[in-house]
């Protein structure tokens, strides 16, 4: 198997499922995984989206067997060093026949096609084949410069896909196609099916986007092996495209396409792979969360769909949400960590220790990671820098949640002991029963009051956990509020 990306741009959720469903063929078979970087594209190709290939493989725990940062027999891994390797198999193609310089411009094809009457787009048409030695001299005195066409076969191409069963491509309905320019520049359609050959690749997954070149890369390794490069076509399987809204291809404009943003987001590797998995493929009829060894020992690329697979974000945040339950809660503090930091809240050795008592109560409610930290972040937040959220405090602490507040202030100051329990027991009395108020009406205003957002953990717990002086203190804030609403 192979992953073979182009450095250019920030890491798409569809490439990372193809980089999925190739490590785990590659997994359930015992087999070996090539990582290469195609990156013959000076002006596209960037250091940058290299390291971000790596960083997110990396971070979603997808090894390889052989190839960049890693090394192995079929090196070198990037294409931009391997070009004596391209040289040598376009000289034996030429060599052998399989390959021919061709000078007609793109406008002489057009103008042929008119001649005959047929669409003028429909592209080359292979009159270069048969050009004497007299003909294409008399080109280059003109100042033309030829490429290198492969001279595809009479003969229909036919292969069966593990995903779509058997395809045919007729003969004649794929036209001779450009391998490399007249200096011998190689170009992608050259440099993909030789780096297979050499390197040995068995079986490839890719894109439904790429079926339409196959004929073109069967032909190649046919010709490639006829010249002593390889062993021929190999196995393919093309995975169903990934879409956006209204089943149009996700696109890299798109943001929910960028990996970077769900990993930012607060995704965990084993959530977001299990929601890449499900795009195309499923583990069961009646069963959507389950993890990578469960996925290797389960999958059998015979069972993806052929159909769009729509990336859907609500049921991507629920299969994350499945798996950040599945979390040991001390697994679970340590990775929110990070997204505290993002709130621009740097632990100290205490804090931690309140990390880990109040994570649990968030663990249950929060889908992504930054869900986790924003519910959390009032709880490390000192009085100076901590304030809730305007729209929140603007309809919970208004005039109307003064004596409220008032209430519970009245209530806590004089309890005996600072538990959750008590807590609860004490705001019912005075809110509930003091106040003749519905507990929604009664407990909104302490809510924002003490974490800032209409959403936290819960109430009675997190008071306990911020303590009786600083908990007094937000409701008397709170209070200063309502009453300067009035």
């Amino acid at each position: 198997m192979r992953f073979s990306p182009s450095p250019t741009g920030i890491p798409h959720v569809g490439l990372i499922r193809t980089a999925l469903f190739n490590w785990a063929h590659a997994r359930h078979h015992g087999g070996t995984l090539v990582f290469r970087i195609e990156d013959t594209d000076a002006s596209r190709d960037s250091a940058e989206s290299y390291q971000a290939l790596l960083d997110a493989l990396n971070w979603l725990g997808l090894d390889w067997d052989e190839g960049v940062e890693k090394g192995g027999p079929h090196g070198p891994y990037r294409q931009s060093e391997r070009g004596e390797i391209y040289a040598d198999a376009l000289r034996r193609l030429i060599e052998g026949g399989e390959v021919y310089e061709s000078f007609s411009s793109g406008e002489e094809i057009e103008a042929r096609h008119r001649a005959a009457g047929r669409d003028p787009k429909l592209g080359y048409d292979n009159a270069d084949r048969d050009l004497t030695d007299e003909q294409k001299a008399a080109f280059r005195a003109e100042g033309r410069s030829p490429v290198y066409r492969l001279r595809m076969p009479d003969s229909d191409i036919t292969f069966t896909d593990l995903v779509r069963g058997e395809i045919t491509f007729r003969a004649g309905q794929v036209p001779d196609f450009v391998l490399a320019r007249g200096d011998g520049t190689p170009l992608y359609p050259l440099t993909n099916p030789v780096d297979d050959a050499l390197m040995e690749i068995t079986h490839v997954l890719r894109g439904e986007d790429l079926l339409a070149s196959t004929p073109r890369q069967i032909a190649l390794l046919q010709a490639l092996q006829r010249v002593g490069i390889g062993n021929g076509p190999f196995v393919y399987a093309h995975l169903p495209l990934v879409t956006g809204e209204g089943n149009r291809k996700l696109s890299k404009r798109d943001p929910e396409s960028n990996l970077f943003h769900h990993r930012d987001r607060g995704f965990v590797p084993e959530g977001l792979l299990n929601y890449l998995a499900l795009l195309g493929w499923s583990i069961a009829d009646d069963r959507d969360v389950f993890g990578l060894d469960e996925m290797v020992a389960a999958f059998d690329v015979s069972r993806v769909s052929g159909n769009a697979a729509r990336f859907d974000v609500k049921k991507a945040e629920a299969i994350n949400a499945a798996h950040l339950r599945l979390l040991a809660p001390d697994d679970f503090a340590a990775r929110v960590v990070p997204y505290l930091a993002a709130e621009g809240i740097e632990l100290t050795a205490d804090q931690r220790d309140l990390l880990a008592a109040a994570a649990p109560l968030v663990q249950e409610r929060s889908q992504v990671l930054s869900d986790a930290a924003r519910m959390l972040a009032f709880l490390f937040r000192d009085e100076e820098s901590f304030a809730p959220d305007p729209d929140a405090a603007g309809k919970n602490l208004n005039a109307d949640a003064e004596p409220v507040l008032d209430a519970a202030v009245a209530g806590l100051t004089e309890l005996p002991e600072w538990t959750a329990q008590a807590i609860e027991e004490s705001l019912k009395s005075s809110l509930v029963d003091g106040l003749g108020l519905k507990p929604r009406k009664a407990f909104a205003p302490v809510r924002v009051a003490i974490s800032g957002r209409t959403v936290s953990p819960p109430l009675y717990e997190s008071m306990e956990l911020l303590g009786r002086e600083r908990s007094l203190a937000r409701l008397g804030a709170g209070v200063r509020h309502s009453r300067g609403m009035g």
